[in-house]
């Protein structure tokens, strides 16, 4: 039995940074670490954007699913996408502190008039629950409250169940793009 969607608690951010390190992969996380760092330096930095009240990926950017004992299953992410420059700014100050690398040039993922589910995961435990799903929903009920057109997201073009998902919930591809040093579609559901 899982908990409805509900806010991340700031306690959390271990947590949801091991989940979004899952929904960003490995390899990308590397990428964005760069040669000199680790995937711990990179999760150390992460914990710090979570724990930030003013970060893309604050905890209060987040909704989380719960098991019946309290522990975190899934994470979503999301933000109006209006707001990802200047929410985009307190990584990339982390990032220059922690890793000593300049994103203040890298494009921007999302555009105004979506909300932009930045990071999508579920716990490998928790999969195959519909918890994503929910997530998902929960989302567009989101960007619906603040009346925004559409909810937008991207996937690695490497990861067709993901896109698969999307898609049945009534995403739709609008583009393609490249982030992190993959190459992404961007999707969208429009409201």
């Amino acid at each position: 039995m899982y908990s409805l969607p509900q806010p991340a608690q700031h306690h959390e951010a271990p947590t949801i940074a091991e989940l979004i390190m899952l929904a960003m992969n490995h390899d990308c996380c590397q990428w964005f670490a760069g040669e000199q760092h680790s995937l711990d330096d990179f999760r150390i930095m992460l914990i710090e954007l979570i724990e930030h009240e003013h970060s893309q990926y604050s905890y209060r950017n987040t909704i989380v699913v719960r098991t019946e004992c309290g522990n975190v299953a899934g994470i979503l992410v999301s933000y109006n996408g209006d707001d990802l420059l200047a929410l985009r700014q307190t990584f990339i100050d982390a990032a220059q502190r922690h890793l000593q690398r300049d994103f203040s040039l890298m494009d921007a993922e999302t555009q105004g008039g979506e909300l932009y589910l930045d990071s999508l995961a579920v716990h490998p435990e928790h999969r195959c629950q519909g918890i994503a799903t929910t997530l998902l929903r929960a989302g567009i009920e989101r960007a619906r409250q603040l009346h925004l057109p559409a909810v937008g997201l991207l996937v690695d073009a490497g990861n067709p169940g993901a896109e698969k998902l999307y898609k049945r919930i009534g995403f739709r591809h609008v583009d393609d793009t490249s982030w992190g040093g993959h190459p992404m579609h961007h999707l969208q559901f429009a409201l």
